[in-house]
């Protein structure tokens, strides 16, 4: 993720527009140079954009070593939506499915 492209500050400010967390403090949380912005961790980040955005949008925001770290059985099953959950527990397992059978 290029913390610094206007884009994905603007998509980080629309995921924070309930509590006014600065996008540069998302940035920051994403890259890893701090541990959490507000009461939000990476992990409440990450399941805010993928209530929020679609597949490839969360992709431009997060690195895949990070979407294979965040997207766990837990995080897919605490999302508002069964047709959510029923899509990226789909997700999982295809990525886990092609890291497999590239190894």
């Amino acid at each position: 993720m290029n913390k610094n492209k206007p884009n994905e500050l603007h998509l980080y400010r629309q995921l924070s527009w309930d509590y006014m967390i600065p996008a540069e403090d998302i940035a920051l949380l994403v890259s890893g140079q701090i541990d959490h912005v507000g009461h939000y961790t990476i992990k409440d980040i990450f399941k805010k954009a993928l209530e929020s955005y679609s597949w490839f949008t969360v992709l431009r925001l997060f690195s895949p070593e990070q979407v294979m770290e965040l997207l766990t059985d837990d995080l897919i099953q605490s999302l508002r939506m069964p047709s959510m959950r029923k899509h990226y527990a789909f997700i999982k397992k295809r990525l886990q499915e092609n890291l497999s059978s590239a190894g």
